[in-house]
């Protein structure tokens, strides 16, 4: 008997081919499973392994044994002048069969359910190398992110001391036009957790991590920083600073030149110095930082209570007038001010910011945004945020202020690069993220904008519009079964409803639609009339949606000020009342300076009617 027959009569090659089945199908599965629990490719390697030494004894096995009627026996107990019988084979086939349509089912969800989503995250992880790679080639070596620095006090009430020194830092290093340093949005997000700094230089594209503690107690404080390799963990520099209050600038200062002289820096005039201020000023400045930045409706309260005790002490203090401006914003569009008292209290505080300090860059883009948010005053608006960049082109905030007010006028490809900007030195900004996809789907780069907008809701999946805006990238793409499959994961409010109005109206599905449009109408429609336009504006609805946008008019609804290139509206484009609207609106100029495939006034036919 040859060997072949031998081995197929054993089943060998059954048992073989089940084997082989088997392994690649629990390869597959680990290899998407592990790194959710963060495990590496280490440990998928040794997966791999095992399943190649088993192959040994798997095909051994079936040579020493067979399956008969009366059980697992040795196969010398077999009669080899026997063919292979049914019952032999019958459970062999049986598990084959069974494990080829598991396997079959793998693959099916692999293709059309996996396969999307790591397509995606390929070409996000594409984009980011091509960014780093660009950062590098601008910067080199020079980059750097600020952790903030841990809170040593033995009263944790110091922890906004410890943050606002950390992001006073930032501010300081960030004039250094040289050094690439990583927003505060990104920095802070690593707070309280245990992160490598290898892992946060690879997320950040930063070379350095500056990193330190804090221990304050009354007028004394112990400052450590140090300077560490992101790569490899060599430290380059560490110094402690046991000095008082007063000489907290001097601190700050000292720590910024060292940094550039670490780095070997060249500079070309002296390096950037803080605002100095009295000590008790700079804490209750601190204080309003922290709170500010809690986001909460009382932590703003608190903010705005710090800043005001602050500017008690030095009524000149311009840095503290700016983020009073804006507390008064938050409280005003949260309802915790009348909207005249609100938007009253922060025009003040901001022309008291730039009156003390016209040369504070930050000071500039909050009056841009309040002249644009409640004025509709763009052409003021337009100036200061040309102001602003001027003097701190390298704030991502800043950055993210020209952004916007570029989508306000229409200037989607301006817009588009500044957000792009901005992400390079914060890519753990949820905002700025959420409105970079929003500038791709007005420039109609959908497929951008569902990278974009996939990376928001894989760094943090309950944020409050991630998957709505995710699904509205598909539905804008044509796609409105994939829509309603991402909304329907975003935590349930007006915007999941609001775009699954929109993809039950695409899909035809006209009585669910008819019954949320009401209930969204008689829950959110005199809070933000402009969305109720969207609405009907997107179901070619024009008699409604002119209807809202006038309504939306009347109550000064802040949404307006992103009308241009929004795709609900382009049913609206070509009809002669658009243009009556925008008028009013002040938008006609910069409406008509944009380009047709972005919304812009259509083309008009040529000669041939084409």
């Amino acid at each position: 008997m040859s060997l072949f027959t031998e081995l197929k009569r054993r089943n060998v090659f059954r048992v073989g081919a089940a084997y082989s089945v088997v392994a690649w199908l629990v390869i597959q599965v680990v290899e998407t499973v592990f790194p959710a629990f963060g495990f590496g490719d280490s440990a998928i390697r040794v997966v791999v392994i095992v399943f190649a030494i088993g192959l040994i004894p798997a095909l051994i096995l079936p040579w020493i044994f067979e399956i008969t009627p009366e059980g697992l026996k040795r196969e010398y107990e077999e009669d080899r002048s026997q063919p292979i019988g049914p019952y032999r084979s019958k459970k062999l086939d049986r598990a084959i069969i069974v494990i080829l349509t598991l396997a079959l089912g793998y693959f099916a969800v692999d293709k059309f359910v996996l396969d999307p989503a790591r397509d995606t995250e390929i070409e996000m992880r594409a984009a980011q190398r091509a960014r780093n790679e660009t950062l590098t080639s601008t910067f080199g070596e020079n980059s750097i992110a600020v952790l903030p620095f841990v809170n040593m006090s033995d009263d944790a009430g110091n922890e906004y001391f410890a943050d606002g020194l950390s992001e006073e830092l930032i501010n300081l290093l960030v004039k250094l036009p040289q050094l690439k340093v990583a927003a505060r949005t990104s920095s802070f997000s690593y707070k309280e957790k245990d992160t490598k700094i290898a892992q946060i230089g690879e997320e950040l594209s930063v070379a350095h991590v500056l990193e330190g503690s804090v221990r304050k107690a009354g007028n004394r404080v112990r400052i450590t920083a140090q300077l560490i390799k992101a790569d490899d963990g060599f430290r380059l520099w560490s110094a402690t600073y046991d000095r008082t209050l007063d000489d907290i600038f001097v601190i700050q200062d000292e720590i910024a030149s060292t940094v550039s002289r670490e780095l070997k820096l060249t500079l070309l005039g002296a390096p950037p110095a803080s605002r100095p201020t009295d000590p008790e000023v700079y804490a209750l400045y601190l204080q309003g930082k922290h709170f500010l930045n809690l986001k909460t409706k009382q932590h703003r309260k608190k903010a705005v209570s710090a800043f005001q005790q602050a500017l008690d002490h030095d009524p000149e203090y311009a840095p503290a007038w700016s983020d009073l401006a804006f507390a008064n914003h938050y409280q005003t569009t949260t309802g915790v001010r009348p909207r005249e008292e609100g938007v009253s209290l922060a025009m003040e505080a901001i022309d008291q910011a730039l009156a003390h300090d016209p040369e504070l860059g930050h000071a500039w883009s909050v009056y841009a945004f309040l002249k644009k948010f409640w004025e509709w005053d763009w052409e003021t608006a337009e100036a200061a945020t040309r102001k602003a960049l001027q003097l701190d082109p390298y704030d991502a905030e800043v950055v993210i202020g020209a952004a916007s007010m570029a989508t306000t006028l229409g200037q989607l490809d301006a817009a588009i690069g500044l957000y792009e900007q901005a992400y390079s030195v914060d890519p753990l900004n949820l905002g700025g993220l959420s409105a970079l996809g929003q500038a791709y789907m007005r420039a109609r780069r959908f497929d951008d904008a569902i990278s974009t907008f996939g990376k928001l809701v894989a760094l943090t999946p309950d944020y409050f519009w991630g998957y709505s805006n995710l699904g509205k990238a598909f539905l804008l793409k044509g796609d409105a079964e994939r829509a309603l499959i991402e909304i329907a994961n975003n935590p349930e409010g007006a915007f999941q409803d609001l775009e699954t109005i929109m993809a039950f109206s695409t899909l035809g599905r006209e009585e669910e639609a008819q019954e949320m449009i009401a209930q969204w109408v008689a829950e959110y429609g005199d809070a933000a009339p402009s969305r109720v336009a969207e609405i009907y504006g997107w179901r070619g609805e024009n008699d409604l949606a002119f209807e809202w946008l006038e309504k939306a008019l009347t109550a000064r609804d802040g949404g307006l000020s992103y009308t241009l290139g929004n795709v609900a509206f382009a049913n609206l484009v070509g009809d002669p009342r658009w243009p009556v609207f925008l008028q009013k609106l002040g938008l006609l100029e910069a409406w008509k300076a944009m380009p047709p495939e972005y919304g812009g006034p259509p083309k008009p036919p040529t000669a041939n009617g084409r």
